[in-house]
């Protein structure tokens, strides 16, 4: 069996319970063969992005240690967001639950269907609020420290839940 490696995946929803569909999130990778959470952000209440006519969203990372390959976590991620009855329809769109695989260890990869670090991760402030609150001097290769990465984005909107 592989080492295990350190990656981080986004969660994020805005239907059906958003913040319930979140911890169920955190559930499900906790799940995953092969896989340890080590650290879950807050959760975070954050407006949309793209599409703006939609529900508010409730967002968070996960720290987790895996084993997987980095294919092989990521069609984890895509089972565990149909389980959850995610639809795919319009990009940026409403969903009952979103994963996002941002990083993997130290890794760049960029392959059909698989980039990492998640190519959008540096502009994304409600990515880089729940990034920041696991992993504040992490690395993104490329693009630098998570903590100077949401120094340049405007994270005003991007509430801490109690």
């Amino acid at each position: 069996m592989p080492e295990p490696v350190a990656a981080f995946v986004a969660l994020g929803s805005n239907l059906d319970d958003p913040r319930s569909q979140v911890e169920r999130g955190f559930d499900a990778l906790s799940a995953l063969p092969d896989t340890r959470l080590r650290a879950r952000s807050r959760l975070f209440h954050t407006p949309p992005w793209g599409i703006v006519e939609q529900p508010d969203f409730i967002n968070a990372v996960a720290r987790i240690e895996t084993s997987l390959a980095p294919r092989d976590l990521l069609a984890g991620l895509l089972d565990i967001e149909t389980r959850a009855g995610r639809v795919r329809g319009v990009a940026n769109g409403p969903r009952v639950l979103d994963l996002d695989l941002l990083l993997y260890g130290n890794a760049v990869i960029d392959e059909p269907g698989l980039a990492v670090p998640h190519p959008r991760l540096h502009q994304r402030a409600f990515v880089l609020a729940p990034l920041a609150d696991v992993a504040p001097d992490l690395d993104v290769p490329g693009r630098g420290r998570v903590r100077d990465l949401l120094a340049r984005v405007d994270a005003a909107a991007c509430v801490p839940l109690a």
